[in-house]
């Protein structure tokens, strides 16, 4: 019998597994702690936003996102007209690879990169090529020797999700200054707003300055907008004008750009959240470390812990262990990662439970 086939490499693409989300039981408390999601929620003027559009919802967005577009250009000092918004920064990337990969083509990710990454190049028909991370961070030296003619994009998640580690600014820059100029080097900065470091900055200067770097970002972790999946990039003209030709005309609804608009202008939200995550980073890291587990050092709003391999001691074992006391972490076999689970940092409560039960873990309890 026929039937419709899908397109060559389609059936080879490993389906995108997001963070398993628990199921409530009486009588238990629950807290998901598996997909980077922030404890505080929204800022309360984001919600009033996204409450005051509810009477209009048969209207069509305003297409090209102007008013988000001019408040995100408020916020970091940049042209509207080089930013770009999308329905998160999931359908920013697809939108580049579809425009920018081919048949035939390559595009470079690292071993533990975001797995949407392989996904969208691979969508559009090229070959994902991997390079080779050292201590579960980029290596630019192994990225510069993973490019031949066929490269066209390399993806770089930076802070990267899930290790949690970053590469300072003059590496990235010499990344770019690395790769061939008709090579496009896609940033993204999912996660750069939990960052303190001084040799940290997400892109912006390297996209100004080049033809050939995008930086791409999201309202779905610091502003807790998830559920309205939005997202924006900043790139060169020539790049917004390719990437618009393909945008669905009214990819951003309207509740979603007003409340990413009152979001991105809530600093005092912001400054509360980071601070936040940076005490509990540090203290998570250190009270894990405490009970004979390796925590990569993180600048995100998660942790990655690693497990022993022994029996009863394993990353598998754990994650049973603590989903029985309502403790969902994210396992990470399809991030090439079996011994390890990434924590999202949650309430001063859930993290105080998860160290309990990791300790009781150890312990043997």
């Amino acid at each position: 019998m026929s039937r419709p086939v899908p397109n060559p490499g389609i059936l080879d693409i490993a389906p995108y597994t997001p963070g398993k989300s628990p199921v409530p039981e009486p009588g238990r408390k629950v807290f998901k702690l598996s997909a980077n999601e922030t404890p505080f929620g929204p800022s309360p003027k984001a919600i009033e936003a996204f409450k005051r559009v509810a009477d209009h919802l048969e209207d069509y967005p305003e297409g090209t996102s102007r008013v988000l577009r001019e408040a995100i250009g408020r916020s970091f000092g940049l042209d509207p007209n080089r930013i770009i918004c999308g329905a998160g920064s999931d359908e920013i990337l697809n939108l580049l690879a579809h425009t920018y990969l081919s048949h035939g083509d390559e595009a470079i990710s690292t071993t533990h990169g975001f797995l949407v990454y392989p996904i969208a190049t691979m969508a559009n028909g090229a070959k994902n090529v991997v390079a080779p991370e050292t201590n579960f961070t980029a290596d630019v030296d192994a990225i510069l020797k993973a490019v031949t003619p066929r490269t066209k994009l390399v993806w770089l998640a930076n802070p990267n999700n899930p290790t949690g580690t970053y590469l300072p600014f003059d590496e990235v820059k010499r990344l770019r200054a690395g790769l061939p100029s008709h090579v496009l080097l896609v940033l993204d900065a999912a996660y750069c707003d939990y960052v303190s470091r001084n040799d940290y900055e997400m892109g912006i200067e390297l996209v100004a300055t080049t033809e050939n770097t995008v930086v791409t970002h999201t309202f779905s972790k610091i502003h807790g907008l998830a559920a309205l999946r939005i997202g924006w990039m900043f790139g060169p003209e020539h790049i917004i004008d390719a990437v618009n030709r393909i945008r669905g005309p009214f990819n951003v609804s309207t509740p979603a750009m007003y409340a990413a608009v009152a979001a991105i202008e809530d600093t005092a939200h912001q400054a509360m959240s980071k601070q936040f995550t940076e005490t509990w980073r540090n203290r998570l890291t250190e009270e894990i470390g405490k009970l004979g587990l390796k925590v990569t050092p993180s600048v995100a709003n998660f942790v990655l812990i690693h497990f022993p391999t022994d029996k009863g001691k394993t990353a598998d074992d754990a994650d049973a262990f603590l989903t029985k006391r309502g403790l969902v972490l994210r396992a990470l076999k399809n991030y090439g990662l079996p011994h390890a689970l990434r924590m999202t940092i949650g309430t001063e409560e859930a993290n105080r439970l998860v160290v309990e039960g990791l300790r009781d873990f150890m312990g043997g309890k």
